[in-house]
């Protein structure tokens, strides 16, 4: 079983009514929504990290280099 930890979270007014109604209409609580939302926000970041991981090995290509090279062949 987890314990969960408290913390202070300030929300801009407009937000946090919008949270308010969201978690009515959705019969959960305010703090629910805003661990899903922190989870879904990790998760993403992991999926980034791992095709960061996977594309480590990959050779670095010079933007100006690459920039120069599609005017050469006339793309820009």
């Amino acid at each position: 079983m987890s314990t969960s930890k408290r913390a202070t979270v300030y929300f801009d007014p407009e937000i946090h009514r919008a949270l308010r109604l969201k978690a009515a209409i959705s019969d959960k609580s305010i703090s629910d929504m805003v661990n899903e939302a922190v989870k879904l926000t990790l998760a993403e970041d992991a999926e980034d990290l791992a095709a960061f991981d996977e594309r480590k090995a990959e050779p670095n290509l010079d933007f100006e280099q690459f920039v120069k090279a599609l005017k050469r062949r006339g793309k820009i």
